[in-house]
């Protein structure tokens, strides 16, 4: 069964993407909750806002079996470091990434600090790095059932216009460096 990574920054629309693809009947794991069902989140880190999750704990304790022999999806900004066969990053243009942020209440340096991951790519680096087969997706004004449509195309085959480096924030550096 192929196990497919739904990934991005924290507020590009990984979560609605995945509800979509629930309310049409595929199976998609929430990495956070399994990290927290599992005992695995770190330390608080307080300058970054955030905990710390061991990676490598992650992998150990994220298993491949799912309901049936179908595709299914685990979605969280992590998700591309598990063995998955495939990955499809999320994208949002830096100005609504940070407005989506801000909404959700983050404090203006996790804003910052997200979207300038956001900006350089970091990570559509990391899953293209890990040899795993990569998916790119502008979700800026795309709404999630669209997504959800794309991320199906992708899985029945559709892969030639979601190639990784279609989405280029570079002209966003001097906004956020």
């Amino acid at each position: 069964m192929p196990l497919i990574a739904i990934t991005g920054t924290p507020g590009t629309g990984k979560t609605a993407a995945a509800a979509e693809l629930r309310r049409r009947g595929y199976e998609v794991a929430d990495l956070s909750r399994h990290i927290g069902d599992h005992g695995l989140k770190g330390e608080f880190d307080a300058s970054r806002d955030t905990f710390a999750v061991d990676v490598e704990a992650l992998k150990a304790s994220f298993g491949r079996a799912g309901a049936g022999d179908g595709t299914v999806f685990v979605e969280g900004h992590l998700s591309h470091h598990l063995d998955c066969d495939a990955a499809i990053v999320l994208r949002c243009h830096p100005e609504r990434l940070a407005a989506r942020l801000r909404s959700r209440g983050y404090a203006e340096g996790k804003v910052r600090e997200n979207v300038q991951a956001e900006v350089l790519d970091v990570i559509l680096c990391e899953a293209a790095g890990s040899g795993m087969r990569v998916h790119e997706l502008d979700s800026t004004d795309t709404p999630a059932d669209a997504i959800a449509g794309m991320i199906i195309d992708i899985v029945n085959g559709d892969e030639a216009l979601h190639g990784p480096g279609s989405t280029d924030w570079s002209g966003e550096m001097d906004r956020w460096f």
